[in-house]
């Protein structure tokens, strides 16, 4: 384990029983959103290795992207 890690579980521990169990609740779903979207990655990256990419038309990708979040 990393050092960082190993503070901020130590920090963790000196906390109330109820905080320590929210902290790792979240840290947890933090790790599986992470380990989702490395699959994700991965599942992409194979995509483009067997040649199945498509261009993109960065323009479009980004007014999209704008219309979707609101921005002009």
């Amino acid at each position: 384990m990393v050092k960082t890690l190993e503070r901020a579980i130590a920090e963790v521990t000196s906390l109330p029983v109820s905080d320590q169990e929210q902290i790792g609740q979240k840290l947890l779903s933090h790790v599986e959103k992470l380990r989702r979207l490395r699959s994700e990655l991965d599942k992409g990256v194979r995509s483009l290795d067997a040649g199945e990419g498509q261009e993109l038309n960065v323009e479009q990708f980004l007014a999209e992207a704008r219309t979707r979040h609101g921005r002009t």
